[in-house]
């Protein structure tokens, strides 16, 4: 798992250097096209087949998957590297709160054996989680957005957001049957054609100005985010007991810790006492919220970034 969170903070790296002459479309386009390759590789290499009986439910995964993937890009370009990388581990969060919360509104009320209504359960531990997460989102933010970053720092936080909804389908398609690996197949397609599309309508960014030396960027932005989701899946299937996957889940977020450590050295970020208790309330929280979702949905997949 930490090797999978390193991975992708590597990821983060690459697509913000890539932004420099690469819109997010354009970067999508590239991390959906050389994981199909990989994917479908290694699909055919252990011997998963790739046609399913849920088109719709892959089609939906990919569309909100590939919006809070091209949120998180255009993060990534325009704000510090740990603020855009937490921003987008949120999504633990917002899962906890959407998983226990749907409990609480789909409570009905019974009358006990002495007549009296049950109470529906007390949501105290999830309201202190959510709200940590955001007093969070506010100290970092506060201290770093300015001008284009006020955008930048809205998009953060849908891709957070949206990539729970899309984790909130990965679970359902597990439910079903369908092998993580066919899952992410489908979206590096989705990724692909989104980003087509998006590059159809924009045209290539920089009027041409990038050769093929600059597009060598895009090959490990694929690269690392399939490796990525490899480490992530196998450290799951390793957990054998319900302590074990907590442990795994959590070191998740060791990723913002490397994000933080990449962008202070090679892009000369400056964090302030605000934003790193920011970012240790995220952290604190995103812990927090993957204990609610385990005990809610025990032997969930695993998250992709």
């Amino acid at each position: 798992m930490v090797l999978g969170a390193f991975l992708f903070a590597t990821m983060s790296v690459v697509v913000k250097v890539a932004s420099a002459w690469f819109n997010s479309g354009e970067m999508v386009l590239g991390r959906g096209l050389i994981g199909i390759v990989f994917l479908w590789l290694l699909a055919r290499n252990r011997g998963v087949p790739l046609a399913t009986k849920y088109p719709g439910m892959h089609a939906w995964r990919s569309t909100i998957g590939v919006v809070s993937l091209g949120a998180w890009f255009y993060a990534i370009a325009h704000m510090p590297l740990a603020t855009a990388v937490t921003l987008n581990y949120m999504s633990s969060v917002w899962v906890a709160a959407f998983l226990v919360g749907g409990a609480l509104l789909a409570w009905v009320p019974v009358p006990g054996r002495d007549g009296r209504v049950e109470r529906p359960p007390l949501q105290g531990t999830l309201a202190m989680t959510v709200l940590a997460g955001f007093v969070g989102v506010v100290l970092m933010l506060k201290p770093t957005v300015n001008g284009n970053e006020g955008f930048a720092g809205l998009l953060g936080l849908l891709s957070g957001l949206t990539a729970a909804f899309a984790y909130m389908q990965v679970v359902a398609l597990s439910r079903i049957g369908e092998p993580e690996l066919r899952t992410v197949f489908y979206f590096a397609v989705g990724s692909a054609v989104a980003g087509g599309i998006a590059t159809a309508f924009t045209g290539f960014s920089g009027g041409g100005s990038w050769t093929w030396q600059h597009a060598l960027w895009l090959l490990p932005i694929g690269l690392l985010a399939a490796l990525g989701q490899l480490c992530m899946t196998r450290a799951y299937a390793t957990a054998k007991t319900q302590a074990g996957t907590l442990v795994v889940a959590n070191l998740q977020y060791s990723g913002i810790v490397f994000a933080a450590f990449y962008g202070v050295v090679l892009f000369d970020d400056r964090i302030d006492s605000a934003g790193w208790a920011g970012m240790a309330l995220i952290i604190a929280s995103g812990i927090a919220a993957t204990v609610l979702r385990q005990r809610a949905v025990p032997k969930a997949p695993a998250e992709e970034h």
